[in-house]
């Protein structure tokens, strides 16, 4: 088979339908829209309106809270700390939330960068981060680096 020889199967692909353009189209005069009304001229977006009655999206209940405060963390999976360790971008003896923006494992700060224990870390690592899950600190324990949790730098 060659590039050239590329076909859609069959009916899988039709023609756009070209309305207003005369009679013998089939679609010509009022292209298919009926007559008159608020439906048959442009710019009309009425999605959702349901005629005056209530709509559909503010007769169901509203479910759940969004926190205005919440707070947002750069998320760190322990198994990229040794890919990068292992590479020698990042120094296993001081780990902080600032040499790994610099090693360009995390983007950006946020609100904190938050350590998460999926994978393996193997090397003796030291870390100082806003936040970690209790298995991540309990994996690099078990590794024989030590994990702190400090608390966020005031905003600047």
């Amino acid at each position: 088979m060659k590039l050239h020889e590329l076909r859609d199967n069959p009916g899988a692909t039709k023609p756009r339908k070209r309305v207003g353009r005369g009679p013998g189209s089939g679609m010509g005069k009022t292209a298919g829209r009926g007559i008159k009304g608020q439906k048959s001229r442009s710019g009309v977006a009425i999605n959702g309106y349901e005629g005056g009655q209530m709509p559909l999206y503010q007769r169901l209940p509203k479910r759940g809270f969004n926190k205005p405060n919440r707070k947002k963390f750069a998320v760190i999976n322990l198994g990229l700390i040794q890919k990068f360790i292992d590479e020698k971008k990042l120094d296993a003896k001081d780990i902080t939330e600032d040499t790994l923006v610099a090693s360009g494992l995390v983007r950006r700060k946020l609100d904190g960068v938050r350590v998460l224990a999926k994978g393996e870390l193997t090397a003796k690592a030291n870390i100082t981060v806003t936040g970690a899950s209790k298995s991540a600190v309990e994996a690099v324990e078990k590794a024989g680096g030590k994990l702190t949790v400090a608390a966020p730098a005031a905003a600047e």
